[in-house]
């Protein structure tokens, strides 16, 4: 594995880590299937362990070490100073390391929730940051997977993963396609979609979970809009966390983690 000094912000090959908007590195076109760019030495462990695999990293001096022993032969390491990275990617980089990394194919729906008793469904939530926390929640308190809808941000951009603090690598996840598809899919898998959402008829969230569902695919909205006419007409059942103090609701990365801490109570 070569480590190689890199002095020039326009270096070809830091071209990688040059434009690091999602859409870019996903219409990269070698490898097939895009890049996505891991940020920190954690995240990068645990992107490894999930067996994903990098293309190369960049690194200052002072992270040289850790880069080489998580790497190993499998990738360039190019070490460049604090000033040069920051040229390179427009911000700095604080935790001194990223790694571009292959994206994986993804799954089927059906084998992400082969077996799941608790799913998370993201639609169309737009805020990297709440992906990341959504994520994060699904890992710490339960979940067995996670789906996103075709207009959902990516999982795997920067930010989400940074947010997740890299469980993006460690909860089974995929797309699902538009609902008209995805209902079956998810009815086929014997899951109970259960809809987070501010209705008339709506069950709280403390009863829906003492009903017993065994296998549960919980519905989360976008940011404002909240979930779809689609999604609230695909659901079994419209499922709200009582609120107090004159707040309707909370944010979607904090409702996953109340509903699915709730959820999971008889799981864990």
């Amino acid at each position: 594995m070569p480590v190689i000094s890199l002095d020039s912000a326009g270096d070809p090959r830091l071209a990688d880590y040059r434009d690091l908007t999602d859409v870019s590195l996903r219409r990269v076109t070698e490898p097939a299937g895009g890049l996505y760019i891991a940020e920190s030495s954690k995240v990068l462990d645990r992107a490894l362990r999930a067996g994903h695999r990098p293309r190369s990293v960049l690194v200052q001096e002072k992270f040289l070490t850790d880069a080489v022993a998580l790497v190993g032969e499998d990738a360039e390491v190019y070490v460049v100073r604090a000033e040069v990275a920051e040229q390179v990617t427009g911000y700095a980089v604080h935790r001194g390391l990223l790694a571009s990394m292959h994206r994986p194919a993804l799954a089927s729906v059906a084998e992400v929730v082969a077996g799941a008793r608790l799913v998370v469904v993201l639609e169309d939530i737009v805020d990297h940051t709440n992906i990341g926390a959504a994520f994060r929640s699904a890992a710490a308190l339960g979940a067995d997977a996670v789906l996103v809808t075709p207009r959902c941000a990516d999982p795997l951009y920067r930010r989400s993963v940074r947010v997740s603090m890299g469980t993006v690598f460690q909860v089974p996840w995929t797309r699902l396609p538009e609902w008209s598809e995805a209902k079956p899919q998810l009815v086929d898998a014997g899951l109970h979609l259960a809809a987070l959402a501010l209705s008339d008829d709506a069950v709280t969230l403390d009863a829906f979970s003492a009903a017993g569902h065994e296998r549960v695919a919980l519905l989360l909205g976008a940011e404002g809009d909240g979930l779809s006419r689609s999604a609230l007409a695909a659901a079994d059942s419209i499922v709200t966390i009582p609120m107090a103090g004159g707040v309707d609701s909370l944010n979607v990365a904090a409702a996953s983690a109340v509903a699915l801490w709730e959820l999971g109570r008889g799981r864990r």
